[in-house]
């Protein structure tokens, strides 16, 4: 199981896109598990495999990534995307970082 955290600036702006990814995992058979939370709260979840960050905290990507370490991903959603909410596009971002670096 892949482990996807879709991070905002308060972690609720999310749960719309959250709820379309899941939708997306399930019509692409993916086993994942998607979950939102404010981008504060990085650090609290050691267990995650992929960052996904809202565009209104894309400018955390470097410290993000330079907490968690290379081996988990953090990417930027696309501002279309994201606004669209478009939860396939989202996840198949998701999980094609997830196998650039563990496939």
């Amino acid at each position: 199981m892949i482990k996807i955290m879709l991070c905002c600036g308060a972690g609720m702006s999310s749960s719309l896109l959250v709820t379309k990814m899941q939708q997306a995992a399930s019509d692409m058979n993916e086993d994942v598990e998607i979950w939102a939370n404010p981008i504060s709260e990085v650090v609290e979840h050691p267990e995650v495999d992929v960052i996904l960050l809202g565009p209104q905290i894309q400018y955390a990507q470097k410290s993000t990534q330079k907490i968690v370490g290379k081996d988990i991903p953090v990417i930027n959603i696309d501002f279309r995307s994201y606004g669209r909410m478009d939860g396939a596009s989202v996840l198949k971002a998701a999980l094609k970082a997830y196998r650039t670096i563990h496939e």
